[in-house]
């Protein structure tokens, strides 16, 4: 099948405005997570009495929805994008609720949604939805002075953060505090208020430090490590140093017979051990590139929104990955934290596969009138100079969505 620049199909439309090698790295990024599946998930499996390739297949089809879900996404406006996440949105908030009222606790947290026979976890999803939203409400200072932009930024990180302080999830909130933030920074607001935030932020650190059990034995087992006290994470970091540059050689690892979150949330360690110190090199130079391609993409953005939303996306899913390969490596304590596309989990998967497909929906590249240079006022000779993306001769007559400007001739002189 051959596609043409004449064709005005939807398919044609999107296939030359997405955008093609962020695309091929996101479909890449999933297909190693199903491939590394392979190496991390059937010792679990067997271990917890399902069959050897259980992991494996869930993988498969979790990812081969999230590529359907991220492919549907990348087709819509962004006016359709911002009524998608007010939906996701309310609806997280409602899920959120329910569950912290009759939702079964699981290892000291009511987290997840049961919903025929599966485990959802709606926060994942609020993450993308709850930046986009914010983003539009930075963008709305700047564009309408009338809007009260900044409050309703400020009440939807209080109910969101609030309620997974709740559940609770410490990891989750310091990622959408991060995120939310950058969007703070990257609105022009006052410095001082940003550095009020990260007082805030802090603050909060500490009381969930002072006030939750698990959260300071973390902490405390992280800066004073007892001696031999083999930890999940003291576990993880040895299996860099026995896998080397080159590593051990598929299926050939041992820190997944030990680990039993090695196919989730310490996956990165498998790959350090059975693929070697190269291999997570490139996956993490893959994420980076994933990170800067699509921040790349708005440079010159015009539209206020979608420059604030993608900049929050961008670092929503490469803090998220920044975390969990830290923890993986021993630079910071345990936050429960996935790889995003790589570690095995639905709502995680389908979560990120929402969201980069917002992020791929909003960096296309559409014909779009705003984007031009438009003409520059009349000197005083009268003469009108044409500069940016328009160029050649300039004829016939501009009206519809240039309301306003004069006809211009073939001279370049108004009449």
């Amino acid at each position: 099948m051959s596609l043409s620049r004449a064709d005005r199909s939807v398919l044609a439309t999107w296939w030359f405005t997405v955008d093609r090698r962020l695309l091929m790295a996101l479909l890449a990024l999933a297909g190693i997570g199903v491939v590394l599946s392979l190496a991390a998930s059937p010792v679990i499996a067997l271990k917890k009495g399902l069959p050897a390739y259980y992991f494996v297949q869930r993988q498969v089809m979790f990812a081969s929805l999230g590529v359907i879900i991220m492919l549907a996404l990348s087709l819509c406006d962004a006016r359709t994008i911002r009524r998608i996440c007010a939906l996701v949105f309310v609806a997280v908030i409602a899920a959120m609720i329910a569950i912290l009222l009759t939702g079964d606790e699981i290892k000291g947290a009511r987290r997840w949604l049961r919903i025929a026979g599966l485990s959802l976890q709606p926060s994942e999803f609020g993450k993308p939805a709850f930046v986009v939203l914010s983003a539009w409400a930075f963008a709305e200072i700047e564009r309408r002075r009338d809007m009260p932009g900044l409050p309703i930024a400020v009440a939807l990180y209080v109910v969101f953060a609030g309620l997974l302080v709740m559940q609770p999830d410490v990891g989750q909130t310091l990622l959408i505090s991060v995120a939310w933030g950058a969007l703070f920074v990257v609105a022009g607001l006052s410095l001082a208020w940003a550095a009020g935030l990260v007082g805030v932020l802090i603050g909060g650190m500490v009381t969930a430090y002072v006030t939750l059990d698990y959260v300071h034995s973390r902490i405390v087992k992280f800066f004073r490590p007892v001696p031999g006290d083999r930890s999940q994470t003291d576990r993880a970091a040895q299996s860099f140093i026995e896998g080397g540059f080159f590593g051990r050689g598929p299926a050939e690892g041992t820190i997944k017979n030990v680990l039993p979150d090695a196919h989730t949330d310490f996956i990165f360690a498998v790959v350090g051990e059975e693929y070697g110190g190269l291999a997570c090199i490139g996956l993490v130079m893959l994420f980076a590139y994933i990170v800067l391609r699509a921040l790349s993409r708005i440079i010159d953005e015009p539209d206020g929104f979608t420059r604030l939303a993608v900049t929050g996306l961008s670092v929503l899913f490469g803090a998220q990955a920044l975390i969990n390969m830290g923890v993986n490596v021993g630079l910071m304590p345990p936050k429960g934290m996935t790889l995003p596309f790589i570690s095995a989990g639905g709502s995680s998967t389908l979560a990120i596969a929402f969201s980069m497909g917002l992020v791929l929906a909003l960096t296309r590249r559409r014909p779009d009138v705003n984007r031009l240079n438009l003409p520059r006022l009349p000197t005083s000779s009268g003469a009108l100079h044409v500069s940016g993306h328009v160029s050649g001769h300039v004829s016939g007559h501009v009206s519809g969505q240039a309301t306003g400007l004069r006809t211009i001739s073939e001279t370049g002189r108004t009449r």
